[in-house]
């Protein structure tokens, strides 16, 4: 099959300059322009893979703290029928771990130190089956948590403030109090410090207390688990699993999935991913439109050739075809190499990073003022088909009015002073 003389004109008009001097500034142009998209395409891949791998950390992270999905009753009390809805739940196909847990909040003192907590009472043979933190500590610090002893693991750094280690003595002091003739008295029980966890999460480290599930329901006065925490195989099927259940199971339970416990923090993250998005494609958008300089010189310099293929019969539709393909030959090849180059950097972030670090001699994560002390990456291929698709569009589209001024070149005028 012959190739069509449109494809081989573009082709040719792209390299032009590598043989002729006179046509090197146009080549050099061209080469401007496809450098330009190569980079943009290659900084958003990169900047988008790294803001996917922050979030993925960070929600590694919360999860390890937090369920994938929560039954709790309505009104904060006791679930009337713990064992029928534990059974219920299990009995979905995607649920692969349940544990009860009695969930409040209250104050923790320590002399003239006091700090607010979420407090959560867990059952230590059941909570590795639902979180990655309980996983860990299941062999070292929660068989230390005993019903009627009154042990307490702490947050590392809510532990620091209070500067409590353990075998340390703290002061739970319980919202509701007892009713007496001197007003409502706050019920107030000293707790055993049995262990300090770190979750990698301030909010979490900072802020939350574990103990027995028997000793919080006496502390708090309720009749037994106030919620089940739920573990299932795939998290992001977290929402239409808790649909599900909430179809299932009796009407005073509400079911929230860890999307929902964390809705403002994952929305800020999308918005900020999304504006990002728009902001560098700008910047490819600017690499793609230095085409139209590009092929408005190329016509300039081609009229003559124009006016020969236009007397040889060539259509204008021919002549449109030929510059349309420089431009797209453009646009597909720095496309490609921003591709390569942004995936090049993405999955090997890891390792280019501290070579960085270590040349510059300086540290781009601190550990004592970050959270996640190295530089995270996660190519998503959601976000790469659509940037590969931008930047060829955005390529194709300005081609068009160049393309579209080459076919319109009358030929007796272009040849008149040749």
């Amino acid at each position: 099959m012959q190739t069509p003389y449109e494809l081989i004109l573009g082709w040719r008009y792209t390299r032009a300059g590598r043989a002729t001097r006179r046509n090197g500034f146009i080549s050099f142009i061209s080469g401007v322009s496809m450098l330009g998209i190569a980079l943009g395409v290659a900084a958003l891949i990169i900047v988008l893979s790294v803001m996917n791998g922050f979030q993925k950390e960070v929600r590694d992270r919360m999860l390890g703290v937090l369920s994938h999905i929560e039954v709790f009753d309505a009104a904060g009390q006791a679930i009337p029928n713990l064992a029928g809805t534990m059974a219920t739940i299990e009995g979905h196909p995607e649920v692969i771990g349940v544990a009860p847990f009695v969930a409040a909040q209250a104050l923790i003192a320590r002399g003239e130190d006091m700090k607010g907590a979420v407090v959560r009472g867990i059952d230590p043979a059941l909570e590795p089956s639902v979180t990655d933190l309980a996983a860990d500590l299941a062999d070292t610090v929660l068989p230390r948590l005993v019903p009627g002893e009154f042990g307490i693991v702490l947050g590392g750094e809510l532990a620091r403030s209070l500067g409590v280690i353990t075998g340390d003595t703290v002061t739970l002091i319980a919202p509701s109090g007892q009713v007496t003739p001197a007003g409502v008295v706050p019920r107030i029980r000293q707790m055993n410090v049995v262990g300090v966890f770190d979750s990698g999460h301030f909010e979490y480290d900072s802020a939350l207390a574990m103990l027995h599930m028997d000793d919080a329901a006496r502390i708090f006065r309720v009749e037994g688990p106030t919620g089940v925490r739920v573990k299932i195989r795939n998290l992001h099927q977290a929402r239409e699993v808790a649909m599900d259940l909430v179809s299932q199971l009796d009407q005073g339970l509400l079911v929230r999935d860890w999307t929902r416990q964390n809705r403002t923090w994952f929305a800020a993250v999308q918005l900020e991913k999304r504006m990002m998005f728009i902001i560098l494609t700008l910047i490819v958008a600017v690499a793609a439109f230095n085409l139209v300089s590009t092929l408005v010189m190329t016509v300039t310099d081609k009229r003559a050739d124009i006016a020969i293929l236009r007397t040889l019969g060539a259509s204008p539709a021919s002549i449109m075809g030929v510059f349309m393909v420089q431009g797209a030959m453009v646009g597909v090849i720095g496309t490609g190499l921003g591709l390569l180059l942004g995936l090049g950097i993405a999955f090997n972030i890891d390792s280019i990073v501290p070579a960085l670090e270590s040349l510059l001699g300086a540290s781009f994560l601190p550990k004592d003022i970050y959270l996640i002390s190295r530089m995270p990456s996660d190519p998503q291929q959601s976000d790469i088909m659509p940037i590969g698709l931008i930047s060829l569009v955005l390529s194709f589209v300005a081609t068009i009015y160049p393309s579209w001024r080459a076919s319109r070149v009358n030929p007796a005028e272009a040849l008149r002073y040749e």
